[in-house]
């Protein structure tokens, strides 16, 4: 088994779920902005996306961070005649981010950067025990 070849698939699982936690992080701080010119469009979320790529070095696939998408759903809007942000018809523009959505993208994301993270301990484990194995 080549310990080096699985900790570097690890690794860039790793980076890409931590990209993704950023993304969502920064979608779910944005949630309630809006414009700061009225009737202008506020903060549109972004929807982070993942590729695989052939590392020749390695001989195998690992992950990378893709293009980062803006989600093109409509903008929420609510009546707020008082507010700076107002159009003329005292329609305010609210990001089209759902934080519902972003806490279950958040887990997930959690959920795969923890799984990777328990792979690189177990490969450090098994390569310890490789080292005692031929120290006795």
């Amino acid at each position: 088994m080549d310990f080096l070849k699985t900790l570097m698939i690890s690794s860039s699982g790793l980076k890409v779920q931590n990209g993704r936690m950023r993304i969502i992080a920064e979608n779910m701080a944005n949630a309630d902005s809006v414009a700061s010119t009225p009737g202008g469009d506020p903060y549109r979320r972004k929807i982070p996306t993942v590729q695989s790529k052939f590392n020749k070095e390695l001989d195998a696939a690992v992950v990378q961070m893709g293009k980062v998408a803006q989600d093109s759903s409509d903008f929420d809007t609510r009546y707020e005649p008082g507010s700076p942000a107002a159009d003329a018809n005292g329609m305010v523009k609210y990001p089209n981010v759902q934080p519902l959505v972003e806490m279950v993208d958040m887990q997930s994301a959690q959920r795969t950067y923890e799984a990777n993270l328990n792979v690189v301990g177990t490969t450090r484990s098994m390569m310890q025990k490789t080292i005692d194995i031929l120290k006795s």
